[in-house]
């Protein structure tokens, strides 16, 4: 299942968001450091998910929320 996923790294104190279809793999593969821009920030935690019938809608949300750039409202997502 195609999802939408926000992850937030205390140590960078910034927010990653990504989309995929195996949401578990994921997060792994971000927590051992297998993508060079996330290995800086782990320990990722996961904040958010949305599932999505498609990765394509998962991706164009992807980017919906990364084309406002904004913290507050990647906070009021998750709250």
């Amino acid at each position: 299942m195609p999802f939408m996923y926000i992850l937030f790294s205390e140590k960078l104190n910034k927010y990653y968001i990504g989309a995929c279809t195996e949401l578990k793999r994921r997060m792994y593969e971000h927590n051992i450091g297998h993508s060079k821009f996330t290995s800086t920030g782990i320990p990722w935690q996961l904040k958010y998910k949305e599932e999505f019938e498609t990765l394509i809608e998962a991706k164009k949300r992807e980017l919906i929320i990364k084309k406002m750039k904004s913290k507050k409202y990647i906070e009021s997502l998750i709250v």
